[in-house]
């Protein structure tokens, strides 16, 4: 057993960073910490899919005569080019999950999600009795 995930040591890492990362997004209550464990989930599945592509003793997709034409011995691009396109969108989301983040606090003095949920909650009820009250006529 100990020689199986010796051999395969990224899998084992790949786990724990999923594990790190699911538990950042579902226990904890801070939000800027939810997105950071999104941040080490997300890393943790690219590791996985590069890992995945890996070609032993594999080259680049150039046709090269010294190496052949057998096309097992050459690494497929198409892998690395999708996660490098996640990695943009990935920090594209984390850049508009900071700026909201960054909203939520200015509007409430907190990034507990507790807090939040509580206070726009709160608002919601106020926002609806205040409707029910203004369709009254006065005088009913």
């Amino acid at each position: 057993m100990v020689e199986l995930l010796a051999d395969r040591y990224w899998y084992v890492l790949v786990l724990l960073l999923l594990a790190i990362g699911l538990y950042g997004m579902f226990a904890l209550r801070n939000l800027a910490k939810k997105v950071i464990g999104m941040t080490i989930f997300t890393t943790a599945i690219y590791l996985f899919f590069i890992e995945g592509s890996v070609v032993e003793g594999g080259t680049a997709p150039v046709l090269d005569p010294a190496v052949g034409l057998d096309p097992g011995r050459y690494v497929d691009p198409l892998p690395h080019l999708l996660i490098l396109t996640a990695i943009v969108v990935g920090v594209a989301i984390v850049g508009v999950a900071l700026a909201l983040l960054v909203r939520i606090y200015r509007t409430h003095g907190t990034l507990d999600e507790d807090v939040v949920i509580d206070r726009l909650g709160r608002e919601e009820a106020s926002a609806a009795s205040d409707a029910a009250g203004t369709e009254r006529e006065p005088g009913a």
